[in-house]
């Protein structure tokens, strides 16, 4: 199969694609999020004037770039979409699949027009500067860099509309527990423990993984003590060897695991804090609500279940790097939610909506290599997937699809569940 042969195939699913939104929105809407979708995966590139200029259309550029602008104004378009994604990754969520929520920041250094810029910590430098905070959530299973994306939103705390930070992971988490039904494992790092969170969860019968911080007070043996006082004096069981990958060296890490019962203070719900020592100098504490034994296999479980949120972190910078999302410059709040949405979409195309021999002939464009260890940077295939569909599209412009019914679609998995 030629290159122009592979690309015609890519952007008709791309159209096909464009049809699990017909339910939800008008046929403009959809045919926009259908131009959106084409010109993100082709240009690599969240600019509305770079979607445009991918796009071809025999009318001025910025014609082009004032409709789009005009259509990603609308109103609720980017919870619509990360509900749409929800309700299609749902068959694909499994009781033990674990939900990975990641709180980041878009940082805007520059920017000084851009509405409601709040101040965030720039996760690469650590310095604080404007910016957006945003939270992704996607699906994997234990020990997989094989993602489902599965939702992002944008916020900032200068927003009129702004209540917390918690306000905006619950909605997250409502949005996901919804559409799955309940299904799969939360899995959050710090900032997950909080207790408006924690609660929200026992109370709505989630099952969960979350990192604590050292001074967090849970009622154990009827007392209460922090746990950090808790890991310390905790029996370590078991032991594993992982590997680590630094700098294109292995180096093998020992560590041990134990297990404690505990309660949360004002609640009755049996809780297990499982504690990891080996990772650093303070061990690792693991607070979970899923049912576990002290057994190797039991608790290896949830170390497996947190380390895969460390592994999936490559699949999430995949996401932002791969359509440029800190480079948005949009000067509406509303569009830069709905932006958000939609840059989530085109990640879901590319790892989960392509076939499996479409797949095969773009990764032909680019040869990627995947290194199977909890911990590195290797060269990321979502990467080589996402050069590889930019570089067949760009060999042609935009031409519109008709929608196809989601349920006549034919659909092949990027990569099987699990």
């Amino acid at each position: 199969m030629n290159h122009a042969q592979v690309a015609g195939r890519v952007r008709e699913q791309i159209a096909r694609f464009s049809g699990i939104f017909s339910p939800r929105f008008s046929k403009p809407q959809v045919r926009f999020i259908e131009q959106m979708l084409f010109g993100l995966a082709a240009a690599q590139d969240v600019k509305l004037s770079a979607i445009s200029r991918r796009l071809g259309e025999r009318i001025e550029l910025k014609k082009t770039e004032e409709r789009l602008s005009h259509h990603l104004q609308a109103p609720g378009l980017g919870r619509a979409v990360n509900e749409v994604l929800a309700q299609q990754a749902a068959s694909r969520v499994k009781r033990d699949t674990l939900l990975v929520l990641d709180i980041s920041d878009i940082s805007k250094p520059y920017a000084r027009r851009m509405p409601y810029l709040a101040t965030v910590r720039d996760g690469d430098t650590g310095r604080l500067g404007p910016g957006y905070w945003t939270c992704m959530a996607v699906a994997c299973e234990p020990q997989s860099r094989r993602v489902i994306p599965l939702h992002q939103r944008l916020w900032s705390a200068q927003a009129p509309d702004f209540v917390s930070e918690n306000a905006e992971l619950l909605d997250v988490i409502g949005t996901l527990q919804k559409e799955l039904q309940g299904r799969g494992i939360y899995v959050m790092d710090r900032g997950g423990d909080r207790g408006e969170l924690l609660n929200h969860l026992l109370d709505n019968g989630l099952r969960f993984i979350v990192r604590l911080v050292g001074d967090r007070a849970l009622r154990f043996a009827n007392r209460y003590r922090s746990a950090e006082e808790l890991a310390r004096d905790c029996p370590m069981h078991y032991a594993e060897t992982v590997i680590k990958e630094e700098a294109g060296q292995e180096r093998r890490m020992h560590v041990e695991y134990g297990l404690r019962r505990v309660q949360l203070p004002g609640r009755a719900e049996p809780l297990a804090l499982v504690v990891v020592r080996g990772f650093g100098e303070k061990p690792l504490l693991l607070l979970t609500n899923v049912a576990v034994s002290d057994s190797r296999r039991s608790l290896w479980f949830i170390v497996e279940g947190y380390l895969t949120r460390w592994l999936v972190e490559e699949a999430i910078r995949f996401i932002k790097q791969s359509y440029r999302l800190e480079d948005m410059r949009v000067l509406c709040y509303e569009r830069l939610r709905n932006l958000a949405a939609l840059v989530m979409a085109a990640a879901y195309f590319t790892a989960i909506w392509l076939g499996e021999s479409l797949k095969l002939a773009v990764l032909a464009t680019r040869v990627a290599q995947v290194a199977r260890r909890f911990f590195g940077v290797p060269d990321f295939h979502y990467y080589a997937l996402a050069d590889g569909v930019a570089r067949l599209l760009s060999r042609l412009p935009w031409k519109r699809h008709p929608p196809t019914s989601p349920t006549t679609a034919t659909q092949l998995l990027l990569f099987s569940p699990g």
